[in-house]
């Protein structure tokens, strides 16, 4: 099973962060959050938004990009950017990723982008768009992922035996 580490920079939104835990509690990403946040971590939008999955989560707070990559020097990464020049799924990615998502107002830092342009790709959508929600980026990458590893360590069916129509 891949494991998959979700990276957010500097978060704004608690809703987004929020769903964002509910995307790694169902998959068994890990979430590493890099300060400073846009709110507390006991604001009740973000616990409202990840509902009851908040004892699943895998969670790590970091003082900066340095105190992250002080923790994590070898880490496989991929940055999502609406800058990027290759598609998420030209990458095949690697079995224990990290996922880097910029604050929602700016995106990950330009100089971060331009010191690893191997690592950067992006959702494609139409022209003259600004970005897709953080947190359904986050989700189109998570599975994108898993479906590389063709969903390894998920159930393959719903609570129901069958539908019926």
């Amino acid at each position: 099973m891949a494991k998959i580490n979700i990276v957010l920079h500097e978060p704004e939104i608690p809703q987004n962060t929020g769903n964002i835990a509910r995307t790694c509690a169902a998959t068994g990403a890990s979430l590493h959050l890099i300060r400073p946040l846009g709110f507390e971590i006991d604001d009740k939008k973000l616990k409202r938004a990840g509902l009851d999955y908040w004892h699943l989560l895998d969670i790590t707070y970091y003082d900066g990009l340095d105190d992250f990559f002080a923790k994590h020097p070898d880490a496989d990464f991929y940055c999502f950017s609406t800058k990027a020049p290759r598609k998420y799924t030209d990458v095949r990615y690697p079995e224990n990723v990290y996922l880097f998502f910029g604050k929602e107002t700016k995106g990950l830092p330009e100089e971060f982008l331009h010191d690893h342009p191997d690592r950067c790709v992006r959702l494609p959508m139409r022209e003259g768009l600004r970005s897709l929600n953080l947190s359904n980026s986050v989700a189109v990458a998570v599975y994108e992922v898993l479906r590389q590893s063709d969903f390894a360590g998920l159930r393959e069916t719903g609570n129901l035996t069958q539908f019926d129509w």
